[in-house]
């Protein structure tokens, strides 16, 4: 199991293996721009406290049932305010991009270049780029700890933290624009389609609907990683990543003091622990592969 320092300690770690649900769940997240009330309220905490401009699909998932992911958040809220958090998302950052280097990603500058593309378009779609590289892990981190918790094992004991001061999220005037079907040409949603085919996955994740914004792009780009994703070597990198998300939070301090029976019973307050962790449990399985796929893009603009 790793440390919260990247170290390795002993210790009898639960088995936690990648597991995408026999049936996909119905999701149901409640978008930013309907949320009200309280549930605005911890969407526009959520996102100040991870420094990111968005409320992931997954978190928007979890507030569809709002007594769930309200003892979810008021949990592991103190450890993300925390030197320790931001530190262990940096590091599975770094050993994500370190991680793909061996798919080759090819260099997409020239390639939009020929396609009219100023340097001023590159720059914007790289700062996009690294708002997610930033944002994905935190999401991540948290869908573990919940998947943990959810499936009754408990997180650290140890509750001392160092609070984080300053800024961690990417300092960008990019605007952050959403592709929504509606706003999609048929060349766009055809390769929507294609992701979601590809991926097994009923909705686009934000990320690839930000980058869509640009969609001659998107489409030179989603087509150079789609030929990775049903390799042994794409599948090696995922199931590590997943590995270390889930090694990193059990290793990170528990300074909500988040137990698995008080998120059980928030969850059953709401629907049912079943229902609630199959939706979990999709996430949870997702997110090392759009780390990886986020970390992919980015190598393409930088090599």
């Amino acid at each position: 199991m790793m440390k919260d320092d990247g170290r390795t300690i002993a210790g009898n770690a639960p088995e936690l293996p990648r597991m995408r649900p026999a049936a996909i769940p119905e999701i149901r997240p409640l978008p930013e721009y309907l949320a009200t009330g309280a549930r605005k309220a911890i969407y526009d905490d959520t996102k100040a406290v991870l420094q990111v401009p968005w409320m992931g699909v997954v978190a928007m998932a979890f507030a569809h049932y709002p007594r769930f992911y309200e003892t979810l958040w008021q949990g592991v809220r103190p450890l993300c305010m925390s030197e320790q958090f931001v530190s262990a998302c940096r590091r599975l950052r770094a050993l994500t991009e370190d991680a793909v280097q061996p798919l080759a990603p090819p260099a997409i500058g020239t390639r939009l270049s020929s396609l009219g593309y100023a340097s001023r378009e590159v720059t914007q779609i790289a700062e996009m780029i690294e708002i997610f590289s930033h944002g994905n892990f935190p999401y991540a981190l948290m869908a573990t700890q919940a998947r943990l918790l959810l499936e009754g094992h408990a997180l650290s004991g140890d509750g001392g933290t160092t609070p984080f001061t300053g800024r961690h999220g990417p300092e960008t005037e990019v605007p952050f624009v959403l592709m929504e079907p509606h706003h999609t040409d048929r060349d766009t949603r055809t390769v929507f389609d294609d992701v979601k085919a590809t991926l097994g996955l009923p909705f686009v994740n934000t990320d690839y609907r930000a980058l869509s914004r640009w969609p001659s792009y998107f489409a030179l780009a989603w087509d150079d990683l789609r030929a990775h994703l049903a390799t042994p070597g794409y599948a090696q990198i995922v199931d590590g990543i997943h590995q270390a998300l889930v090694d990193t939070a059990l290793a990170l301090p528990n300074p909500g003091g988040l137990r698995p029976e008080v998120l059980q019973a928030a969850a059953d307050d709401d629907a049912t622990v079943e229902e609630v962790r199959e939706v979990v449990r999709l996430f949870q399985w997702l997110l090392p592969g759009l780390a990886t796929n986020v970390a992919f893009f980015r190598a393409q603009m930088v090599s």
